[in-house]
């Protein structure tokens, strides 16, 4: 007879874990809700805060998340497999953020489980920290910024783009609206849609790449290859919009873009040109007028000393002459921040695939494995999967799920008209932190502002109809 008192095992285990592993199983049941126009089918443990912003690959929702206690954004990409280029995008983007794993850049937290089977769901989930607002906004509001400020969100760009460079990627599309920001302005690098490693095929790259505004030389210029010096120019571009409170370069198509660098920048002289290797290209550029630029001293008066100097050096028209993130990181204009350390990635990154011809169901798959590094459970739908296939017997719903428009994708290999209308709505994330700094220095800057904000900047991704970089 036991003591009073004491408890009874029944070879049940111990009950309040047993409760535990009962509610965190209610958790990752799944419901569906409206959020604004948009149905979202998610576990029970992410509850709906508020619609953060829609776009035409889908919506991005604030939720906390139950099991953690933390605010995240997730991200509906509504049917990811209808454009092959854009899953491809989608695929590369999931399996970057997960190699990545740095304080300046995005952090992918899960990947939902879709609602259907692996050979029929078409919608993808996708759950990311949380920030308050983007460096857009910031710049576009009434909020008070310094020198202090402009100094610490650059250093973090270049923290984060050593990070990112070392792991063998571009970024390719950085830009204010990309650069996540909260009231302790920490900020992290988002979007990695376009990124690309420098050891791909596709590093012969399309021009068609990074928002116009912020679009280095050589990328409009037709040169064969480009490095990492376009992340470079896109930082000085932004720096200099961070003290102006404007867009540097505000050019209405390419042409008009080059005119302006030669008009504020002053004519890059023959030497500087030779990297163009389009005759065309050349030509255009030398029958510009032989203008000697607009100081920065003049465009942005009584201004740090030090960030004239490093604003010529990142806005370099030569890439072969523009500073290095390492060099830029060791300015004497970021000289305050100079002490903090810049790790680097630990490996590079591969996107293994590109010489894959990949359909949408290949596709699946692949974005399948990508969520099973987050829900190792869902391994075993994929093995079921597998297994039909190999005997040869392709389930029913594969051909159901099998478009048409699937098809043609697969033979076209390039944007549908839709897609080219489809703009990526912009990835949100959550602090992980406070600041590594003085808090009371930054105290002043706060999302209290947004409001005033207004829309972002009303320009195109750069890629025209026609663009079929993947």
């Amino acid at each position: 007879m036991p003591k009073a008192g004491a408890s009874t095992k029944t070879g049940g285990g111990d009950p309040k874990r047993t409760k535990a592993a009962k509610a965190v199983a209610v958790l990752r049941e799944q419901h569906t809700f409206l959020a604004g126009t948009c149905s979202f089918t998610i576990d029970k443990r992410y509850e709906l805060i508020r619609v953060i912003g829609k776009g035409a690959y889908g919506t991005v929702i604030s939720c906390k998340d139950l099991l953690t206690g933390k605010d995240v954004a997730i991200k509906k990409i509504t049917k990811a497999f209808e454009d092959v280029i854009d899953s491809k995008r989608i695929l590369r983007e999931m399996m970057l953020l997960r190699h990545l794993r740095h304080e300046n850049t995005i952090g992918l937290l899960d990947i939902i489980p879709p609602a259907g089977s692996v050979e029929t769901f078409d919608d993808v989930y996708m759950v990311l920290e949380l920030m308050e607002t983007d460096l857009h906004r910031i710049i576009h509001s009434k909020q008070s910024l310094t020198d202090d400020h402009a100094q610490f969100f650059i250093s973090q760009v270049l923290r984060g783009l050593k990070y990112i460079h070392s792991a063998g990627v571009l970024h390719r599309d950085l830009k204010p609206s990309n650069l996540l920001v909260n009231s302790s302005c920490d900020l992290k690098i988002c979007d990695f849609g376009l990124a690309r490693g420098v050891n791909e095929d596709e590093m012969n790259l399309t021009e068609y790449v990074v928002t116009r505004w912020y679009r280095a030389p050589e990328v409009m210029l037709s040169s064969k290859t480009y490095t990492y010096g376009v992340d470079v120019w896109s930082t000085g571009c932004i720096l200099a919009e961070l003290l102006l409170r404007r867009p540097l370069f505000q050019g209405d198509d390419y042409i008009h873009q080059l005119q302006l660098i030669n008009e504020i920048l002053g004519h890059p002289s023959d030497e500087d040109m030779a990297f163009i290797t389009s005759e065309k290209a050349k030509k255009f550029m030398s029958s510009l007028p032989n203008t000697p630029g607009i100081p920065f001293e003049n465009q942005i008066p009584n201004a740090n000393p030090h960030v004239y100097d490093l604003l010529r050096k990142m806005l370099a028209f030569n890439p072969a002459k523009r500073i290095t993130i390492e060099d830029a990181l060791k300015h004497p204009y970021l000289e305050q921040f100079a002490s903090e350390p810049a790790p680097a990635c630990s490996s590079l990154f591969v996107f293994p695939y590109d010489s894959e011809t990949l359909d949408a169901m290949r596709l699946r798959e692949l974005v399948w494995q990508e969520l099973i590094h987050f829900r190792p459970e869902a391994s075993v739908q994929l093995e079921e999967y597998l297994k039909s296939k190999q005997k040869g017997k392709e389930p029913d719903a594969i051909a159901g799920a099998r478009t048409q428009s699937d098809a043609e994708s697969v033979q076209r290999g390039e944007d549908t008209d839709e897609s080219k209308k489809r703009r990526r709505p912009e990835d949100t994330i959550t602090p992980v932190k406070s600041s590594r700094y003085d808090p009371s220095l930054f105290a002043s800057l706060s999302a209290a502002d947004d409001k005033s904000a207004g829309d972002k900047s009303p320009i195109d991704d750069g890629r025209p109809a026609g663009d079929t970089s993947s």
